[in-house]
């Protein structure tokens, strides 16, 4: 399937988005006593790819529920297409949320239903036709490279396939906002590398917003050094040590933002915590 056929009706007619997809001011969030989030500030801007580093415990996971309005913040403002979610109706929510696409990192898929039921699942919510539905549900499939296992079940899948099933669910509803939370987790590095892989074709084919969290510092740096090559159908490195311009950085440790920014200022921080963090998983070619 040519990749320009992913692109549905819907989304070919959307309004072209000038202003931040995601903008976070000020935002605090304390659970039991303890700050987790402290007044963090960053926007993110369309077409861009926002990964989101810090160790364990940081409040990673939690900024990206704040920005799914799952929970709200203490203190703060968060606005997602320019809507203030910090002030909205659960109702209100539910329609803001059909514009944005999920990835869970356990995938988060029904074991009784069927990989197309699956997929479909929202534009079942929405009572779309069926043959349109089942269309859909095949150009989502053959994207992630699944096509084969439309009639499956999650029980019958891989770790790596149920994520890409997740991955097919997320975009099939042409979505303005996808919140990857840590779509490479628990998985082994060959194949978290096809996920990775599925990321970049849906940045580079797309221009889909995305925010995502990862534990695997290769993962973020093939993010920001790889393109989909559409004619070669494979994610290929950046010829001359290149840098996507649209990926872009958010670091956390202990609930603040210690680093905001591109992959080139990342790499070369001084910063003693930024380098300790990376360590020697820094890209040593990564720009120079």
């Amino acid at each position: 399937m040519p990749e320009s056929e992913l692109q549905t009706d819907a989304s070919q007619t959307k309004p072209e988005i000038t202003d931040p997809v995601v903008s976070f001011e000020n935002v605090s969030i304390s659970f039991d006593d303890k700050v987790v989030l402290k007044d963090i500030s960053f926007i993110v801007h369309p077409a861009e790819t926002r990964i989101i580093l810090g160790p364990a415990g940081c409040g990673k996971s939690v900024l990206m529920k704040l920005a799914n309005g799952l929970i709200k913040p203490d203190s703060g403002t968060i606005r997602v297409f320019g809507e203030d979610v910090t002030a909205m109706r659960e109702v209100d929510l539910f329609k803001l949320r059909a514009r944005i696409g999920m990835v869970f990192q356990e995938s988060a898929l029904f074991d009784s239903l069927s990989v197309e039921d699956n997929v479909a699942y929202r534009l079942h919510e929405e009572l779309i036709p069926e043959d349109e539905s089942h269309k859909r549900v095949e150009e989502v499939l053959n994207f992630v490279d699944l096509a084969n296992a439309i009639d499956k079940f999650p029980s019958e899948l891989s770790g790596g396939m149920r994520r890409r099933v997740s991955i097919a669910r997320a975009i099939i509803t042409g979505p303005d906002l996808i919140l990857y939370d840590s779509p490479t987790g628990g998985l082994d590095p060959i194949t978290s590398t096809t996920i990775v892989e599925l990321v970049v074709k849906q940045r580079d084919v797309s221009h889909t917003t995305s925010l995502l969290i990862t534990h695997r510092l290769q993962d973020a740096f093939t993010l920001a050094t790889h393109h989909f090559d559409q004619a070669a159908g494979k994610m290929e490195r950046i010829p001359n040590n290149g840098i996507d311009d649209s990926t872009r950085f958010l670091v956390l440790n202990e609930g603040n933002v210690v680093f905001d920014g591109s992959t080139l200022d990342l790499v070369h921080s001084t910063d003693p915590f930024i380098r300790e963090y990376l360590g020697e998983n820094t890209p040593d070619k990564a720009g120079d």
